[in-house]
């Protein structure tokens, strides 16, 4: 079985664990900060641009969006190994910065879907014309 979209991933992912160390040596912490989450930007970015420069052949379109459909629970198992009770025992401000990302995340998923709505209308519209 040929699995496309791989390269592009792994790419994604060590562009990201670059920035991620880079970022924590410029806040002077020890460790990769958002790695992971970089590389997930990354990858939707490069994918969403190449798909519109047509670099990406359907066949690999295909592969870039099983492999970011998989990216997403691998990226929750990883965070889920790391140690909460001492990010709980940090203090508020650990408990404060995960209630609050989650609540600004859960408030942009309806901003998202009019996004998209708004794309979908104007596509139609372009293509009655």
């Amino acid at each position: 079985m040929v699995i496309y979209g791989v390269a592009l991933l792994s790419g994604c992912y060590l562009a990201g664990q670059i920035f991620g160390i880079l970022l924590g040596n410029l806040l002077n912490i020890n460790t990769n900060v958002g790695g992971v989450g970089f590389a997930m930007i990354f990858l939707i970015l490069i994918s969403d641009w190449s798909k519109k420069k047509g670099f990406l052949p359907k066949a690999s379109e295909q592969g870039v969006a099983f492999w970011a459909a998989m990216y997403i629970p691998i990226v929750v198992a990883m965070s889920s190994i790391q140690n909460v009770v001492s990010a709980l025992s940090g203090g508020i401000v650990a408990i404060l910065a995960g209630i609050l990302a989650t609540g600004i995340s859960m408030l942009l998923v309806p901003v998202i879907v009019q996004l998209k709505n708004s794309n979908d209308q104007k596509s139609q519209n372009i293509e009655k014309a």
